[in-house]
């Protein structure tokens, strides 16, 4: 791997830590009193140990509820489980009934501190349909190009958790303290919203029923669910927003500034399909590269959509790698890589991608890289050349981090 790279991407995840963010959060606020804090999310076990440093003995009873295989210790006081992700899963119907039965005994002398991040739209989870069901409508708004916004809308009418549900079923007061992976932070969407006012509508639901159709037509039992009012009058909780994408980019943008390259930020709010983005990025930095130039970085942060339609293994971040593999083809000083800062990039084990002029012979080995491209099979191309980025679970989730070092 090129190794400024590594050093941009090590440095991007420094600044994303979960521990440090919610340390910061939390020593601003004043609790007095014994706590019950409760963390979902991917980020849910770094979080909780954020909290145990700062609040400590306070905390009468926790608990964390993250991905399977995104569990570290934790002290004694915290009740760990896995569940999960991106699908809900009978473990995380089991998790969240355990939640609630904490929180259910909670009075409204009693503060609960809420850790939040990305992934609790699936771990966080108490289903008013039947969970095979929620799954199998959930898989099909994933592959159909849906992005966050739409899929967690229609979460949070399906839930009886999400869209400010968990708060109204709560007596106690609660600081929900936000990790976010959307952009633009609304607290709403982040995890589909458990702890705020649901500032979606009915109208919002019906534009989803009529954009995908193919997708609602083998569920008609949800219309009405999609129809029903949103909660609008939580007035226990409060949201704070610790960590986001722009930790991510700065960080990245730091690292890039002290090894020598003209840096650009160049957007937070990167959208759309991974392959057009990964073509359009990597032909921007074609051009920019043939006209005399100062070593320079390109840098994006956001979360693209991948609208599947081959029965191939990635994430949407391996798959922008991989469209900009075929675009750099021969070119030589470019690297772009791709990451996704929770470390796992869709159902896979890889964090990303990276590619470089040479990336796309060496998955010529294995097959043709337009045909991984068109077969949504992105992790494969990458791994026949060795241009998988493994960095295990992070800890973290903060949303995506594109870069383009242009040497």
């Amino acid at each position: 791997m090129n190794p400024d790279a590594q050093k941009m991407i090590e440095a991007a995840l420094r600044s994303a830590d979960p521990v440090k963010n919610v340390t910061d959060a939390l020593k601003r606020q004043h609790y007095s009193g014994s706590l019950t804090v409760v963390a979902a999310g991917k980020a849910a076990c770094t979080m909780a140990k954020a909290a145990y440093d700062v609040l400590g003995g306070q905390i009468r009873t926790g608990f964390a509820l993250t991905k399977y295989g995104h569990a570290i210790n934790l002290p004694d006081v915290f009740t760990v489980r896995e569940a999960g992700h991106p699908l809900p899963d009978e473990n995380s119907v089991r998790g969240t009934e355990e939640i609630l039965t904490i929180t259910d005994q909670l009075t409204a002398d009693d503060t609960l501190v809420f850790l939040l991040s990305g992934g609790a739209s699936a771990l966080f989870e108490s289903p008013a349909i039947p969970l095979d069901t929620l799954r199998k409508l959930t898989d099909a708004l994933l592959k159909c190009g849906a992005d966050i916004t739409e899929i967690n809308t229609v979460r949070k009418r399906l839930s009886k958790v999400k869209g400010g549900k968990f708060a109204k079923r709560c007596r106690c007061k609660i600081d929900c303290i936000i990790l976010s992976d959307v952009l633009g932070d609304r607290t709403d969407v982040i995890a589909s919203g458990p702890c705020c006012n649901d500032t979606s509508t009915t109208e919002d639901a019906e534009k989803i029923l009529k954009k995908y159709p193919e997708v609602f037509v083998d569920f008609p039992e949800v219309g009405r669910l999609l129809r029903q009012k949103p909660v609008r009058d939580v007035t226990n909780a409060r949201c704070i927003i610790a960590g986001n994408i722009e930790l991510l980019c700065r960080g990245a943008e730091a690292c890039a500034e002290l090894l020598g390259y003209d840096t650009h930020l160049m957007t937070t709010s990167l959208t759309g399909e991974a392959r057009e983005q990964g073509r359009r990025i990597a032909r921007d930095a074609i051009a920019f590269a043939a006209k005399p130039h100062e070593p320079t970085v390109f840098l994006y942060g956001g979360e693209t959509t991948v609208t599947v339609t081959g029965s191939g293994k990635g994430g949407r971040n391996q798959e922008l790698s991989l469209a900009a593999a075929i675009e750099l083809k021969g070119q030589s000083g470019i690297t772009l890589f791709s990451l996704g800062s929770d470390g796992t990039d869709g159902p896979t084990d890889a964090a990303g991608g990276i590619a470089d002029g040479d990336t796309y012979d060496a998955i010529r080995c294995a097959g043709s890289p337009e045909a991984f491209l068109r077969n949504n099979d992105a992790y494969h191309a990458l791994k026949a050349a060795h241009a998988l980025l493994l960095t295990g679970p992070t800890g973290t989730n903060v949303n995506d981090l594109t870069a383009v070092l242009i040497s």
